[in-house]
C-alpha cells in the first residue's frame, strides 16, 4: 500500500512524477488543482473545509494513491496518512521551462490557447516562490518536508525521478 504526496512549485514536475508513479504502482491520482478552485469567473479558492471534505472522500475511497499539488494547507490535512513525501524542488529555470513546454491540461483549461494566455502570469508566480509567505511558498513546502517523519525524498532536478 502506497500513499504518496508530491509537493513543489508550479512547473516543478509534480504532475509528471505523479503520472509516472501512478502508472508504475497502479495508484489512483489526485491533482489538488481539481478540487481547490471554484468554477466561477474568475476562479477563487474553495473554503478549506470544502476542499478538506473532498480530499477525505478521495483518501477514504482509495487504499493506495498519489496526491500532488502546491497547496501546503491542503497537504497538511492528509500528510499524516502518507507513506512517502516527495518534494520536487528544481531551479526556477527548470520550472519556467516546464511551464513553457507544458502540454494542454484539459482538466484545467478549455483550450491550449486559454492555457497559454495564462503563461505570463504563471511564470511571474513561479518566480515569487521564495518570496511568498503563503501556502504555496518554498517556506511552507520546506516546513512540511522537514516535519514529515516518514520516508521522504527531495529532488533538485527533473533529470531522474526514482521513488
Amino acid at each position: 500500500m502506497k500513499k504518496i504526496i508530491i509537493i513543489g512549485n508550479s512547473g516543478s514536475g509534480k504532475s509528471t512524477l505523479a503520472n509516472e508513479l501512478s502508472s508504475k504502482y497502479s495508484l489512483v491520482q489526485l491533482d489538488l488543482d481539481s478540487l481547490a478552485w471554484t468554477n466561477a469567473k474568475p476562479p477563487k479558492r474553495k473554503e478549506l473545509a470544502e476542499s478538506s471534505k473532498d480530499i477525505r472522500l478521495f483518501t477514504d475511497a482509495n487504499e493506495s494513491w498519489v496526491i500532488e499539488g502546491c497547496y501546503a494547507d491542503l497537504i497538511a490535512l492528509v500528510v499524516s496518512t502518507a507513506t512517502q513525501l516527495i518534494f520536487v524542488n528544481p531551479s526556477f529555470e527548470t520550472c519556467i521551462n516546464n511551464c513553457k513546454s507544458r502540454p494542454w491540461e484539459p482538466h484545467k483549461y478549455k483550450s491550449k490557447e486559454e492555457q497559454d494566455n495564462n503563461l505570463k502570469m504563471l511564470i511571474e508566480w513561479v518566480k515569487q516562490y521564495t518570496e511568498r509567505d503563503d501556502e504555496f511558498s518554498l517556506t511552507a513546502h520546506q516546513n512540511l518536508f522537514d516535519q514529515f517523519d516518514g520516508d521522504k525524498i527531495e529532488y533538485k532536478s527533473n533529470e531522474r525521478f526514482e521513488a
